[in-house]
């Protein structure tokens, strides 16, 4: 039994900054780094394993060619991917659409993602939803550039949490940086983006108008979270999300000081350490947990512990 340990992929965006290098002691790429995809099986992006028998291997083809580890899904990608984003300004305006539109449209799955605020300028807010009665008002507004009167802003500060199910016009402003974890899926339809222009086109970014007022949610409706704590040895596990409210997958922060055990209950369970350090205990091997791990536990039954004073997120699929 081994946990699967992976390095993450980075991502150079228009928004981005230098903040996941001091924040993780990650060796970025030069430049304006806007993500780390920590945990990914998509596609080219995959993050690889860097312990182990399976060192080497991208997450991607780990998933596809020993499915044992992975409680023998039926899908055929892996579904989970866990991001850190760091926002040095504001991120387009942007909407997902849900499995049956990507599917359709996209050859890709839906996008519903969550994230959990690591850090926030004072006076930081997010674009959340948007205030039009029907669709035709949506597209009234759109068109009409009426950004200010459509867009919805939520103040935001550290330890925050917001889900984001398809559907929901959202964006990252400047000052924040938040763990993301979402369905495995990068269809982006790009609404709104500050007539910005692309330095190395010299143009301005591509917008998918009509595709955005096709797959908005009309009107926005808050979802109704089921947050809750509960102590658990000398953790305190807070559950931020679960069915019925998330289909797709649980969500949780672990705060520990001290020590507490688990029984494994998922399919497999992904895990980051957002703060802090510790050890992780399987049945017959030991390991070090430092800022800016990520790593995940196969399937099977079996206790582990953790130990020390550290946070993590946790997720883990839900079967469909």
């Amino acid at each position: 039994m081994e946990a699967i340990f992976l390095e993450p992929y980075f991502r150079t965006k228009l928004w981005g900054g230098r903040k996941l290098e001091t924040l993780f002691n990650y060796q970025i790429p030069d430049g304006k780094v806007g993500e780390a995809w920590i945990i990914s099986g998509y596609r080219d992006d995959a993050s690889h394993v860097i312990n182990g028998k399976f060192k080497g291997m991208s997450l991607r083809d780990l998933y596809q060619k020993h499915p044992e580890l992975f409680a023998n899904p039926t899908e055929k990608e892996f579904p989970l991917l866990v991001k850190y984003l760091d926002a040095n300004d504001n991120l387009s305006v942007q909407v997902h659409p849900d499995d049956e539109y990507a599917a359709i449209h996209e050859n890709d799955s839906g996008k519903t993602e969550s994230w959990y605020v690591l850090q926030a300028d004072p006076g930081s807010y997010l674009i959340y939803g948007h205030h039009a009665k029907s669709r035709q008002e949506l597209a009234d507004m759109i068109h009409e550039g009426r950004w200010d009167d459509l867009l919805r802003k939520v103040p935001v500060k550290k330890g925050d949490f917001f889900y984001v199910p398809a559907g929901t016009i959202h964006a990252l402003t400047k000052g924040i940086v938040v763990i993301e974890t979402q369905q495995s899926s990068d269809v982006t339809y790009r609404l709104y983006d500050y007539d910005r222009v692309d330095q190395k086109t010299g143009q301005k970014r591509e917008l998918h108008t009509q595709k955005s007022i096709d797959v908005t949610t009309v009107p926005h409706k808050d979802p109704k979270l089921d947050i809750k704590k509960e102590k658990s040895g000398d953790a305190i596990i807070t559950t931020l999300l679960n069915k019925p409210v998330s289909p797709h997958f649980y969500l949780a922060k672990i705060d520990l000081d001290g020590k507490v055990k688990f029984t494994m209950n998922w399919p497999y369970q992904l895990f980051s350490v957002i703060s802090g350090s510790g050890k992780l205990c399987l049945p017959d091997k030991e390991y070090d947990l430092k800022l800016g791990d990520n790593f995940i536990l196969p399937t099977g039954r079996y206790d582990f512990t953790f130990s020390g004073k550290i946070s993590m997120i946790t997720s883990a699929p839900i079967k469909k």
